[in-house]
């Protein structure tokens, strides 16, 4: 028997070395090719290796697929549970580590009446005491409904079986029990094992012998289910049939947002240089693009995160599209340099990958927590551009966007994005160069050569004229000095000092008249107004959906839209929503000092739920924060 689903989540859970993530991940393509929406929350701990078994060594990989997709999903149809310590962080959420803690629906990752795939070989006594249980029935335990369907495979066991001839060692063959579970969920979801089996070949094109043992449990696991129906329905998801046509693909943030400043130096003509420091969540930039010399790609690891800044400043005087990459404390390092960007005027992109603060805090977790510091953490009067990405796919425009307005705009662009995003995938079209805006490099009038100095700017603009190394009669010196506005030259005149920095300050300003203007989605004529920024514009799309409301999203933060305090002034009601204590509310304020705003914000290092801000702006959530 079938049963069509508009959308269903998945979620795939179990130790850190149980291969969860790439089950996800491979499960998440297949279905983007398949032409269903997705949208996708990895979430794995930051110990290195938690003791096998236990309860902080839980890593999950949970996905949203179907049509009408916004979030990851506040909870799971359909949960596999690679061992008991999984099992048990799946039913009680964030309250696994409360002592006497039930299922609650609210707070577990799953439905009520889902289907719970669990491995009963990873269900021993020792498992058992592993992850605290304190009885010997686990399901009995947590208080598993009777509504939710357990399906007990012996996924263990039957890898075994079905490599017992491969000559591969027991620690090897135990490796491959992700691909037998993901056989079954295959299995259940109608997905083709074929296209399973190339993205097992791709995967493995490296390591060759990998590749039959892989497929051969793969296909034992889709056939397990196959022939025996095993006890649930299988499931057809609808596919997406409103999408604009073109070639579709999975991409995470941190992919789209390298190869976001790939197209945009395309664009615009000018080689793309790299200078960073490794950092989580944001070194899978640096990797991308240091896989991209074939694209004239230049990337420098820095010895630390001040080194990778400076030598991106040192590319962008060269005349390069110039960009650094890091977290939170990565961008407080950098600030000094930023502001020496700041004072030379010249282009830069600054990618921060938020991540849970302040210093080390929650590295493999989500936060919106560096917008105040992204806006103002720079001495002196030192503006910046400030835009915000808000889905796994759109990292690729904001960044080629941060990449156009520095460019346009000789100033520094902090492009915030989030762990969510960035290690979260989503159904992406793939542009053609073609489509994709064009980008005025900000250059120097010939007539010039020969007068040439680096305090000259447009008078109406004014974006200071950009000349680089190498151009006969252009030669110049840039410096971090206060400069004289006519000369260029060292100045400490207080008058001028003011001059330089209101010309600073209007350059940034007017680029408000060259950003999109605030639309307001959902129901515009309602009195309430979900307001937010950044990654969480699909848990706030889907509630204002539910709530029948309007919802203001930003992506472009410093300045803000040209028609901002016109839209937000229609509304009774508005309700900033973000991951934070209220740092947008804060800065919207400050902008906006007559308006009032409510706030609602989380700091659980997880994107939101979406049941829970339904609740609290209906005030019938228990731990209400209005």
């Amino acid at each position: 028997m079938k049963t069509d689903m508009q959308s269903v989540v998945v979620r795939f859970c179990g130790d850190s070395g149980d291969g969860m993530q790439l089950t996800g991940n491979m499960f998440s393509s297949l279905s983007a090719i398949l032409g269903n929406e997705i949208s996708t929350l990895p979430d794995f701990p930051a110990e290195i290796r938690a003791p096998q078994g236990t309860l902080g060594g839980v890593s999950g990989f949970q996905v949203h697929l179907g049509t009408g997709v916004y979030t990851p999903g506040d909870q799971a149809d359909v949960i596999v549970a690679m061992n008991a310590a999984a099992l048990k962080v799946c039913c009680l959420g964030s309250k696994f580590n409360h002592p006497g803690a039930k299922y609650v629906e609210a707070d577990s990752m799953f439905k009520k009446d889902a289907i719970v795939i669990v491995d009963t070989d990873s269900f021993t006594d020792k498992d058992l005491e592993k992850a605290l249980y304190k009885t010997d029935n686990p399901f009995v335990e947590l208080g598993i409904p009777e509504s939710v369907q357990i399906v007990p495979v012996a996924i263990t066991t039957l890898t075994k079986e079905s490599l017992k001839d491969s000559g591969m060692d027991n620690k090897s063959i135990l490796k491959s029990r992700n691909m037998f579970a993901l056989g079954i969920v295959c299995w259940l979801f109608n997905r083709p094992i074929d296209k399973a089996i190339e993205f097992l070949e791709g995967k493995f094109k490296k390591k060759p012998q990998l590749i039959a043992p892989n497929v051969k449990v793969l296909t034992d696991g889709f056939n397990y289910g196959n022939n025996l129906h095993l006890s649930i329905s299988t499931v057809n998801i609808e596919k997406a049939d409103d999408l604009p046509h073109g070639t579709y693909t999975s991409i995470a943030g941190n992919k789209a947002t390298a190869w976001g400043l790939i197209a945009a130096a395309e664009k615009a003509g000018k080689r793309l240089f790299l200078g960073s420091y490794p950092i989580t969540p944001a070194t899978d930039i640096m990797q991308e693009l240091a896989g991209r010399k074939d694209m004239g790609v230049m990337v420098v690891q820095a010895e630390d995160e001040i080194a990778g800044v400076c030598t991106a400043i040192g590319a962008s005087f060269a005349g390069d599209l110039a960009a650094t990459s890091t977290s939170g404390p990565g961008l407080s390092l950098k600030s000094e340099a930023i502001g020496l960007a700041v004072m030379a005027e010249l282009p830069l992109v600054v990618i921060d990958v938020q991540r849970g603060g302040p210093s080390t805090g929650l590295p493999t977790k989500t936060e919106q927590t560096d917008l105040l510091q992204a806006i103002y953490g720079r001495n002196g009067e030192c503006p910046a551009v400030v835009i915000a990405a808000s889905t796994s796919a759109n990292c690729f425009h904001f960044a080629y966007e941060a990449a156009r307005i520095a460019l346009e705009n000789m100033t520094p662009v902090i492009l915030l994005t989030d762990t969510y995003l960035a290690n979260g995938t989503g159904l992406w079209r793939i542009p053609k160069m073609s489509e994709l805006e064009p980008i005025h490099v900000a250059g120097v009038p010939q007539e010039l050569k020969g007068k040439y100095n680096p305090a000259l700017r447009d008078p109406e603009t004014m974006i200071r004229y950009w000349a680089t190394p190498g151009m006969e009669g252009f030669e110049h010196r840039n410096i971090g000095l206060e400069r004289d506005a006519e000369k260029g030259s060292i100045s400490t005149n207080p008058e001028n000092h003011e001059k330089m920095i209101l010309a600073r300050k209007h350059k940034v300003e007017q680029v408000s008249n060259h950003i999109p203007e605030l639309v307001v989605q959902g129901n515009k004529e309602s009195d309430t107004l979900l307001v937010g920024w950044g990654s969480t514009e699909g848990h706030l799309h889907a509630a204002a959906n539910i709530l029948n409301c309007g919802l203001a999203h930003f992506n472009y933060i410093h300045p803000l839209p040209k028609n901002t305090q016109e839209v937000l002034s229609r509304y009774k009601r508005l309700v900033v929503c973000e991951l934070n204590s209220g740092q947008f509310a804060a800065y919207l304020r400050s902008q906006m000092p007559h308006i009032h705003f409510e706030q609602y914000n989380e700091m659980m290092g997880q994107p939101f739920s979406v049941e829970r801000i339904v609740e609290n702006i209906k005030g019938t959530y228990k731990n209400s924060t209005f």
